[in-house]
């Protein structure tokens, strides 16, 4: 029985390599896979749970990148009216959080 299961597990790993090198559609074929004994194994379910905090994380900072855009936005209208806005082109093209901390604190 766990030789069966073992060979089971290792069946799934050696279909899971073949798809970098054969379409997925024709594995799954070979495989008679069913997607939903997939989606069950602990494997399946530990890259989904990967894939959500890597999400929820480029999310957050996604919108802590944002505030801090309309911070800056507003710093330099308020110190230097239409023209410190001309500047925000420019900035808005930055993704590291540290530099538009720094620009927000310069302003």
């Amino acid at each position: 029985m766990q030789a069966e299961e073992q060979l089971s597990q290792l069946e799934t790993v050696l279909a899971f390599f073949a798809t970098f090198v054969i379409d997925s559609a024709l594995v799954k074929q070979i495989m008679r896979w069913d997607m939903t004994i997939l989606r069950e194994s602990p494997w399946y379910q530990e890259i989904l749970r990967e894939g959500e905090i890597r999400g929820e994380q480029r999310g957050e900072q996604h919108g802590r990148r944002e505030q801090m855009l309309a911070n800056i936005e507003m710093t330099l209208e308020m110190k230097f009216g239409s023209e410190g806005l001309q500047l925000m082109p420019q900035i808005a093209q930055i993704a590291d959080l540290e530099s538009l901390t720094a620009i927000l604190r310069s302003a």
